[in-house]
């Protein structure tokens, strides 16, 4: 992009320093505003079953085992087991040492396996280190890759290692047989301390090649929040129109009520367009929320609400 066509740390600087400020009390206002909108009862079944569509159901456990992985892409594929109408979701997210069995339970179904790589969730490792870790993904069978950038350098100032860092961890990507793997940057945004680095942390990981940029591990809270999934839809929106990619866009953790799911698609809907209603473009990181929106879309169907023993248990 123009303005750092010879990429240094200070030509970086200039450039993500360069971005407007962010308002943070109109960003939040316009954010609550937008959490009121209420969706029609015509419109809302379509609404649930697309983010149904866009989750990415989520196992991030030291004590996951092949079991829990295998029946977590069952619920995948089938998250209503009385209504084969019901979509499926969007991809299952596991570490990269169970990706070959999230591969094998979802092989046939269309749906994505997704690892976490660079020494999630802290990303504290040398960069050979996380680029194995991304590559023993991808050779895995991983269709995307959730990364997580060295929050402690973007912090420094340090914007051209994280650029490089990213840059080669979309690289390593690309299979030894060509298959190319979707790249998510994830920001940490709650590490991140103010709106404006956010918006410096989303232009820094779309210029240097992600496929995504997501909010958070989940690990770390704040996670996802309106105001910051706003504003990073703000960012991939302004990127397409200065001449760049169309980037997707992740808020991941504590978003676990079909109402707030629903809060998230008005905005994207409102702020980067109905180019982004689509999983190839937005997704929720979560593993609660599954439930919540099949008991929502039962209650629609039937009339009456079901309650929790009415869903399989993730």
């Amino acid at each position: 992009m123009a303005g750092i066509d010879h990429l240094t740390d200070a030509s970086l600087r200039r450039f993500l320093h360069g971005l407007p400020g962010v308002d943070q009390v109109g960003l939040e206002a316009r954010a609550a505003g937008l959490g009121t909108r209420s969706i029609k009862t015509t419109s809302k079944a379509w609404a649930i079953d697309t983010a149904i569509s866009m989750i990415d159901l989520t196992t991030l456990e030291g004590a996951d085992t092949h079991g829990k992985v295998r029946t977590l892409c069952a619920k995948a594929a089938h998250p209503d087991p009385s209504d084969p109408a019901c979509p499926t979701v969007a991809a299952v997210c596991v570490y990269n040492d169970l990706v070959d069995v999230a591969v094998d339970a979802l092989r046939g179904t269309g749906i994505h396996v997704a690892a976490v790589a660079t020494a999630f969730p802290s990303g504290r490792a040398s960069r050979a280190v996380k680029l194995a870790d991304t590559q023993d993904a991808v050779e895995g069978g991983a269709d995307e890759v959730d990364m997580v950038i060295d929050r402690g350098a973007f912090l420094s100032g340090h914007y051209l290692q994280v650029f490089e860092e990213i840059a080669a961890t979309k690289a390593a990507c690309t299979a030894k047989d060509g298959r190319e793997a979707h790249l998510k940057v994830i920001l940490e945004t709650g590490e991140l301390t103010t709106y404006d680095n956010v918006r410096r942390a989303s232009w820094l990981a779309m210029l240097a090649g992600g496929d995504f940029i997501k909010t958070s591990t989940g690990k770390i809270q704040p996670a996802a929040t309106l105001p910051i999934t706003l504003l990073m839809l703000e960012a991939v929106r302004d990127f397409r129109l200065a001449g760049g990619r169309q980037i997707g866009v992740k808020p991941a953790g504590g978003i676990r009520t079909s109402k707030d799911a629903l809060k998230y698609l008005v905005t994207v809907s409102e702020t980067a367009g109905d180019d982004w209603i689509d999983p190839d473009w937005f997704r929720f990181g979560a593993s609660t929320l599954l439930n919540d929106l099949l008991l929502q879309r039962q209650k629609l169907a039937t009339g009456r609400y079901s309650g929790p023993d009415y869903v399989t248990l993730d």
